[in-house]
């Protein structure tokens, strides 16, 4: 089958953010056709000159609709692109050069109806973001799922960073309306459904995540939040290790109790050669002593966040018998 990428982009109140991804997408080394949808979410300050501005050097398509969340409107420019294989990026990505030539060649290899790529930080974040890339793609947080090659048996992609046939678009219909959790969710029914997804290390982007440590927290809250509702949709996707965070943070301050009231700091320790060893992962990734102590503070809030927001979401779902869209309504975007 001949491949004709059609990028999809869906973009809320970030002409800026568009402005550079646009800027990556047109210095690709790719030599054949490809085109760019963006896809304006109900947007205030719209980004639609920034993409007029690339007409010349890139086949680019604009729309504005009314405001329905991210995975609606991927949906919509998925059944308005004109290519047989999607792109998917957040508007906060950067691509480097090679990206479509390297996910190409990928699909020449080992031809799959999904894929997902690395993100990585580039050399110009702020050290807030570098430290939070961190905390979300390093093996001893997240156990690398978003980017080591080994890291997992069964990849799922996101889709800041992810590809899909039209074919398995069309079987799936796309993505729903949860957010965030939409990822998962496809990546689940896309499994369902008899296709393959599959990790390409070589089609990493930067991933900008626009984003402050009050922002982080409020994000992977939603994350773990989220999880539950997944795991009482699709069943059998859940798993023990989802509860790590949760249980992290308990058996944390379950140890500092111990530590102060019974002088039994063997607990304590345990979490202390955890966090040294954050330290010097972090220091060893990024060469930076300051990013390292800052990828402490994001790992913790990455467990916090995410711990307590599985907890609550798991209380309300299995023992007060809530409906998720009733019980969390702004994880859930209307059409």
């Amino acid at each position: 089958m001949q491949i004709k990428f059609s990028i999809v982009v869906p973009v809320f109140n970030r002409p800026d953010e568009v402005a550079e991804l646009l800027e990556s997408i047109s210095k690709q080394t790719y030599l054949e056709d490809f085109e760019v949808v963006i896809v304006e979410d109900g947007s205030s300050v719209p980004s639609k000159e920034i993409v007029n501005s690339y007409k010349d050097s890139l086949d680019i398509s604009y729309y504005f609709k009314p405001n329905s969340g991210p995975g609606d409107s991927r949906n919509y420019g998925m059944k308005r692109a004109k290519g047989n294989y999607f792109l998917i990026f957040d508007s906060d990505c950067i691509l480097p050069p090679e990206y479509l030539l390297e996910v190409s060649k990928a699909l020449d290899r080992k031809y799959v109806d999904c894929f997902g790529g690395p993100d990585a930080a580039h050399s110009s974040f702020t050290t807030i973001q570098k430290a939070i890339s961190y905390a979300m793609t390093a093996f001893l947080t997240t156990g690398g799922i978003r980017g080591r090659k080994n890291a997992v048996n069964k990849f799922q992609p996101r889709s800041f960073n992810m590809g899909i046939s039209k074919v398995a678009f069309e079987k799936t219909q796309g993505f729903g309306q949860i957010h965030p959790g939409e990822d998962p969710d496809l990546t689940i029914r896309i499994w369902n459904a008899g296709y393959e997804t599959i990790l390409i290390p070589e089609a990493y982007v930067y991933h900008k995540r626009r984003i402050s440590w009050e922002k982080f927290h409020i994000q992977v809250n939603k994350f773990g939040m989220v999880r539950p509702i997944l795991n009482l949709w699709h069943p059998e996707t859940a798993k023990l290790t989802y509860w790590f965070p949760t249980l992290f943070c308990l058996g944390l301050v379950t140890s500092i109790i111990l530590s102060i009231f019974f002088a039994f700091h063997w607990f304590l320790i345990g979490y202390a050669v955890y966090f040294i060893a954050i330290l010097l992962d972090a220091l060893w990734t990024t060469k930076s002593i300051k990013i390292a102590f800052l990828s402490i503070v994001a790992v913790s809030i990455q467990f916090y966040g995410y711990g307590f927001g599985f907890l609550k979401s798991t209380i309300a779902l299995k023992i007060f018998k809530q409906k998720p869209e009733e019980r969390f309504p702004k994880l859930f975007f209307k059409k």
